[in-house]
């Protein structure tokens, strides 16, 4: 082995990490007839990568995400180190055991980014960088320690368009200690890359103000041309196509040796700097790229002396290392029980010893101590945390009529005139539609987050506007482009920060709620993390009737109900809303236990995300209301806003901005139908995670679990019917009949909306007064109902 620490310690990773992938696939009992993998071949890319940085350049404040596929060498890393039982290493993708990709949540060693959907951990660290400015600049942030936002990614993660628009925020917001480390192993899951892909990323990262370093060449390379005939030989590597190289590094060093001979011998100079290896040697060299160099990378890394957002462009092959380097088939392919074999006598790990952390190293006790003198495992896991923030009572006036959207900024506003701990660590964002969701009068009093301050040249010249756009340091709102990706990339960001900076924060973002779809993928990201926030969507709906169908949402209220991580509410009222929002500002805090609370079968202590569905529709409010039921029942997902009679013939359950539509047939049904009952629904989310709850409670044993909307239903006549009517895809509310056995009706929009008046667009699509009221008289049995006009 070779005497080199970092040498070591590469050879180490290299071979736990490979091993574990075998275990899963060659050697653990399988119960399914589908492969497991595991990515042998990118680990092996990355594993000179990862050593040089971890146990050379970091320090305990720097942030990593990892390469999804580069996982098995961190997992391999924190076993070397003590921090990950060998149980775990042995369950890799299994139940319990090692996730396949870095997962904060579900593994248990110090990770600091989940990965996984591709593009999304490398641009995460950017905004985490974003945020560690933003804190450092406000009081409450003296002493914090600045580190370095890292990212590993793979080439093919360039393909990836919220690379792109990270890039361009990043520039607009004066990025700083930002790294990513690119493994241009130059191989994906379908083939070779282009030729002359490095250029275009370099003109990419340099338009954007980034430094780009390009590591070509490991210490071999650079050693073998400054022999004689060696700048021939680098010529013949700069010159060589991506898809050649790859397949002369599978064949190995007899077939790399006819190849420069038919190429470059008969030259002297080069014929005899190839003569003096032998194939081994040969190959060696040839696949010495500077990203697969260990000490090459360390050098590299700590001659970074500057906190400019900088791009290294790593030269790897994939697979390096392994009898599988260089195939193009390697990307999921696994060496078999007979490479595996051979590789393991190359590796000089002896049969037996395949797990022992410090197996095939020549002084153990050597290495040990130069693992405990790591700076950045020195101080142990890194998870930090950050006191819970007191929330104060929010109250709105309910006198005159309001819409929600415009509630929701009337509250903010509240709390930004005042001085409450909360209001201190809000920080909202939105992708260039602040003033059109509500953010504005916040904004104007609490200003944009800019590292050096820059004057609204509006207000400096008097020129009359609403927006009072001051950007600095003490600034609470970052602006975003219009990019959705960008928008939930940065909230969960800002959702870690107790965690990754020790600052408790209080994200709020807003966005069209038709672009949720948009930023999906980066919504569900921030979800898997843990991320804490709220993010508002607003206007929703057909209730934005002007727009037409490229801006009313449909889908979006279930999404609401499937994003796990996400408790999503629509309120009709205003005083539900402001009843929502001070709940949803602690739930955003906690990190309890995951019992359920018995009285509705929620895991709310557990805490999570939030996100309002609101809209920009005035409504008539139905007066100031205190009573503890409707405020509970705001929270926990519904109440009767007109409790039903012991006779009710028909329930009006609606969600959201349909509330007058619902309540005006109901009033109408009373000449036809008996004890008509209205439940208004604020959550269709919480009621149904508690519903299936609640009967999972029951199949275990407890056979009093009842959820709220089992309490609710639960004492209607069995041949009650159920109208379900919400502005969205009528599946939102549907259920409801399954709960108690009801029949059910259900009302809403499934298809694209167009342009219209509300009233318009209602009727088209079916979800206003009078066709609640023709639906219930044609079919349900009773006194005939007059048409409602």
């Amino acid at each position: 082995m070779p005497h080199s620490p970092l040498n070591t310690v590469e050879q180490r990773l290299l071979w736990l990490s490979h091993w574990m992938i075998h275990n899963a696939n060659h050697i653990r009992p399988k119960v399914d007839a589908i492969k497991l993998g595991g990515h042998q071949a990118s680990s092996a890319s990355m594993v000179s990568i990862l050593t040089a940085l971890y146990f050379g350049a970091l320090r305990p404040q720097d942030r990593v995400a990892v390469k999804p596929h580069a996982g098995p060498v961190f997992h391999a890393m924190q076993y070397l180190m003590g921090n990950l039982p060998r149980e775990k290493m042995e369950n890799f993708r299994g139940f319990g055991g090692v996730q396949s990709y870095p997962s904060r949540t579900k593994d248990v060693d110090d990770v600091d980014f989940s990965t996984g959907s591709v593009g999304l951990g490398v641009a995460v660290t950017s905004f985490a960088s974003l945020i560690q400015d933003y804190i450092a600049a406000k009081p409450w942030g003296e002493g914090q320690r600045m580190g370095r936002m890292i990212a590993l990614m793979g080439d093919a993660e360039l393909d990836e368009g919220n690379i792109h628009e990270c890039l361009q925020e990043g520039w607009k917001h004066d990025l700083r200690n930002v790294w990513w480390v690119i493994d241009y192993n130059r191989q994906s899951l379908d083939g070779v890359v282009r030729e002359g892909l490095w250029s275009r990323i370099e003109q990419i990262f340099t338009a954007f103000g980034w430094d780009v370093v390009r590591v070509k060449y490991g210490a071999l390379q650079r050693a073998a041309f400054a022999e004689p005939g060696g700048e021939a030989l680098r010529d013949w590597i700069d010159a060589c196509p991506n898809e050649v190289y790859s397949a002369l590094t599978y064949q190995g060093g007899a077939v790399w040796r006819a190849r420069l001979m038919e190429a470059l011998g008969d030259q002297g100079d080069v014929t005899a700097l190839i003569d003096r290896r032998s194939d081994r040697e040969l190959a060696d060299l040839m696949e010495n790229l500077g990203g697969n160099c260990v000490q090459t990378m360390a050098d590299t890394f700590a001659s970074i002396d500057h906190d400019r957002p900088t791009c290294f462009l790593a030269y790897t092959v994939k697979g390096w290392g392994t009898p599988i380097a260089g195939h193009k088939d390697n990307h999921g392919g696994l060496m078999t029980k007979a490479q595996m074999a051979d590789w393991q006598r190359h590796m000089g790990v002896p049969e037996g010893q395949e797990w022992e952390p410090f197996a095939a190293v020549d002084d153990p006790e050597a290495l040990r101590s130069f693992l405990r003198e790591v700076p950045f495992f020195a101080e142990g896991p890194r998870r930090k945390t950050d006191a819970r923030l007191p929330v104060p009572q929010l109250q709105i006036a309910t006198d005159r009529s309001l819409s929600t959207q415009a509630a929701f900024g009337k509250i903010l506003d509240d709390l930004a005139r005042g001085d409450s701990a909360l209001a201190e660590r809000i920080v909202t964002t939105s992708p260039d539609v602040t003033g059109t969701t509500g953010l504005g009068a916040w904004v104007n009093r609490r200003k944009l987050f800019a590292r050096h301050a820059r004057a609204d040249e509006f207000r400096a010249q008097n020129i009359p506007s609403t927006a009072k756009w001051d950007f600095a340091p003490e600034g609470q709102h970052i602006e975003l482009g219009i990019a959705e990706m960008n928008l939930f990339l940065l909230l969960a960001a800002a959702g870690l920060s107790h965690t990754l900076f020790g600052r408790r924060l209080i994200p709020v973002g807003t966005v069209y709620d038709p672009f949720v779809v948009r930023g999906l993928d980066a919504l569900n990201y921030a979800c898997y993390q843990d991320a804490r926030f709220l993010i508002a969507g607003t206007p929703s709906g057909v209730t934005l009737a002007p727009e037409g169908g490229a801006h009313q949402s449909v889908s979006t209220p279930l999404i609401g109900m499937a994003q796990d991580g996400l408790a999503a509410f629509e309120p009709a009222f205003v005083d539900e809303l402001a009843v929502i929002m001070e709940w949803a500002f602690d739930y955003l805090q906690r990190d309890g236990e995951g019992d359920p609370d018995e009285r509705t079968w929620l895991r709310d202590e557990t805490g999570g995300s939030v996100y309002l569905r609101l809209s920009t529709n005035p409504l008539e409010q139905p007066g100031q209301r205190h009573d503890d039921a409707f405020r509970q029942g705001a929270i926990d997902g519904a109440y009767w806003l007109r409790p039903p009679g012991p006779n009710c013939e028909v329930v009006i359950a609606y969600q959201g901005a349909v509330a007058p539509e619902a309540i005006r047939a109901a009033g109408h049904l009373a000449e036809g139908r008996r004890d008509v009952g209205v439940l208004a629904v604020t959550s269709a989310d919480r009621l149904n995670a508690g519903w299936t709850a609640a009967q999972r409670a029951r199949a275990r044993g407890q056979r009093g679990a009842l959820s709220h909307v089992e309490r609710l239903l639960g004492g209607l006549p069995r041949h009650c019917h159920l109208v379900t009517v919400i502005d969205g895809h009528p599946a939102t509310l549907s259920w409801l009949g399954s709960v108690a056995g009801h029949r059910t009706i259900p009302l809403g929009v499934e298809h694209f909306g167009q342009t219209g008046t509300i009233g318009d667009l209602y009727h088209h699509f079916g979800i206003d007064a009078a066709t609640i009221v023709d639906r219930v008289a044609g079919l349900t049995e009773g006194r005939e109902i007059s048409a409602l006009h």
